[in-house]
């Protein structure tokens, strides 16, 4: 079974920059997509960015492209999420989560996931 921690949340102001870490441990994630969520005090959880396997393909949430950038390093078990000129909008709890198949491109829809970190908080001051 396989355990993700998320790393690097904190408090960074307005026009700041952000890398969050999602280490796996217990089982390999370098042969499945990898994604990225946030969820903001009474909102939904949604989808941020994804990352295919080999990293070719990556997808972004149209309210980050361009100021994230979502990468992993296979050989560390790791997946990161490069966070340039926040926002105040980008508070939120950030995931990192796992997609249920093997090789499959990234996906945006919480479904096509099945393995979550439990969170790490990053607020945005204005």
């Amino acid at each position: 079974q396989v355990q993700l921690v998320e790393s690097g949340g904190g408090l960074v102001q307005d026009g700041g920059s952000l890398r969050l870490s999602c280490a796996a441990s217990g089982r390999t994630v370098r042969t499945y997509a990898m994604g990225w969520f946030r969820q903001a005090p009474g909102k939904e959880r949604e989808f941020v960015a994804g990352i295919s396997s080999s990293g070719g393909d990556t997808r972004y949430a149209d309210s980050v492209k361009g100021r994230f950038t979502v990468s992993r390093d296979n050989a560390k078990n790791t997946v990161y999420l490069q966070m340039n000129r926040m926002q105040p909008e980008d508070t939120a709890v950030y995931y990192c989560a796992r997609d249920k198949a093997p090789f499959h491109s990234p996906k945006n829809n919480r479904d096509a996931y099945d393995t979550w970190g439990q969170g790490t908080q990053v607020t945005v001051s204005s």
